[in-house]
């Protein structure tokens, strides 16, 4: 299980789902004192790693107040038997 692809995935997917590009995530997490360029921003996705703190800024910044980890339970090997 690639954590990295799967964390930078959920927050791609999100970002896509609202239509938000990078340029207006800048802009949105500057409205939350979180400074990051376009330029970082790209580089984070593109890596597909980034810390757990900046998920939860993107998060907060674009409007996510419900987050599912049991959605990813048919991804995780075993999770239902737990």
């Amino acid at each position: 299980m690639d954590w990295n692809k799967l964390a930078s995935g959920m927050l791609k997917a999100e970002l896509k789902r609202r239509n938000i590009s990078y340029e207006q995530l800048v802009t949105l997490l500057n409205t939350i004192d979180v400074h990051e360029t376009h330029a970082s921003i790209l580089n984070k996705m593109s890596r597909g790693a980034f810390q757990f703190a900046f998920f939860l800024q993107c998060a907060s910044a674009i409007g996510i107040t419900n987050l599912r980890l049991d959605d990813l339970a048919p991804t995780i090997p075993d999770a239902k038997s737990r």
